[in-house]
């Protein structure tokens, strides 16, 4: 809602309290929907008239905790989901309604998806350039909906028809309350023709790549995790290439399966972030062999604390994700990308009393991979892949 006059949206912490995390109940959530009431029953309008939407979720559905008022929206106006790379997981990738990640580094059906929609029904996401390349040209077709908790992010990069300032789990509430209020209406019927076209999309360009005859594929590397955990592993990652190919081509299932750094792009991020969550739970770091040597020290933490983390690095030699900008927009003029003098990973870990396994076939790697995440120890799993391929 809009703050009256004054009035501080959320008020002033001291540095004692430097977070805050905003959940309403009960008659705090009743007080939040008369507020927002109107811009709510606003959007359940634009979303009753729709005839091609989309909603596009981000990382504020999974730290609001609104999976399951998420899925329940969705499954109430029958409407196709894309995500951003922090909001893998708060669809199911087998979800029928899931398009895949949008954007520069996502699938065809998502990214079409969202230039075609008539309506963008956008929640915990802030509109960054990886979803929208050139904004100008970014959904020219959409009437926009924005729900966000920050109301900086609100209008920061596109211009929205319907501004929700809330908690992502309360507004979604409030919206399907608004909706079941109406006069019942034929969704699935009436987006067929949409979501048959989206289907088709799907079916017909999925995220491909070109079997290496004498290499290993970074893409063939993922899809193994994939099979060997079936979707149920949590993954952290570092930046550049890896980064975009297990968001890409692993099949996260769950929320918060995924821990990666995102809009920050720090690299180094993955190791540290998987030593942390594997005090909990199984970890696999996927990584490439330049963010790995950001924090390579912290072996030393995992073999210490006898974690059995996993590092699975994409080792093609050189910072891929430049390298591919580099070729792509500098004229192949490479400065700066390769690795030349890379340290022997296998005596690495073997140095730091973790166990080192390299694969440089493809016909070894799913039996690597399987006796590496069985060890009860710290592990290093080297895949030497195409240095050229890209993402």
């Amino acid at each position: 809602y809009e703050p009256a006059a004054g009035e501080a949206l959320i008020p002033k912490l001291s540095m004692k309290h430097p977070t805050v995390q905003l959940r309403l109940e009960g008659e705090a959530l009743e007080r939040y929907k008369v507020k927002a009431a109107p811009r709510l029953e606003q959007a359940a309008r634009l979303i009753a008239e729709a005839q091609k939407p989309l909603i596009y979720c981000g990382g504020g559905v999974i730290l609001s905790g609104a999976e399951r008022e998420l899925a329940a929206f969705a499954d109430l106006v029958d409407a196709p989901v894309v995500s951003t790379l922090m909001g893998l997981g708060a669809v199911p990738a087998d979800n029928p309604r899931m398009l895949g990640m949008l954007g520069m580094h996502g699938t065809v059906a998502a990214t079409a998806a969202a230039q075609r929609c008539d309506l963008l029904v956008a929640i915990g996401a802030r509109f960054d350039d990886r979803v929208t390349g050139r904004l100008s040209s970014f959904a020219p077709k959409a009437t926009i909906v924005h729900i966000d908790i920050d109301p900086t992010s609100i209008h920061k990069n596109v211009n929205v028809r319907i501004p929700v300032v809330g908690d992502c789990r309360n507004s979604l509430i409030a919206i399907r309350e608004h909706l079941a209020a109406r006069e019942p209406l034929p969704w699935k019927e009436r987006f067929a023709a949409w979501q048959g076209q989206l289907d088709e999309w799907k079916q017909e360009q999925p995220i491909t790549w070109t079997p290496g005859e004498t290499t290993i594929k970074p893409q063939e590397v993922i899809k193994a995790v994939d099979k060997i955990t079936e979707g149920k592993a949590i993954l952290t990652t570092e930046v550049g290439q890896h980064q975009m190919w297990a968001a890409q081509l692993y099949n996260f299932t769950e929320p918060r399966t995924l821990l990666t750094s995102g809009g920050l792009g720090t690299m180094g991020y993955g190791f540290p972030a998987a030593i942390g969550a594997q005090f909990a739970y199984p970890v696999i770091d996927v990584s490439g062999d330049g963010s790995f040597q950001m924090n390579l020290q912290e072996l030393i933490t995992a073999v210490s604390n006898k974690l059995p983390v996993k590092v699975l690095l994409l080792n093609n030699g050189c910072l891929g994700m430049v390298r591919q900008l580099q070729d792509l927009f500098y004229g192949g003029r490479l400065n700066a990308v390769d690795i030349p003098d890379q340290p022997d990973f296998v005596k690495l870990a073997e140095a730091y009393g973790a166990e080192g396994y390299r694969v440089a076939k493809l016909e070894d790697l799913e039996s690597t991979l399987r006796t590496a995440f069985a060890s009860p120890n710290t592990a290093i799993i080297d895949v030497i892949v195409e240095r050229d391929e890209n993402v």
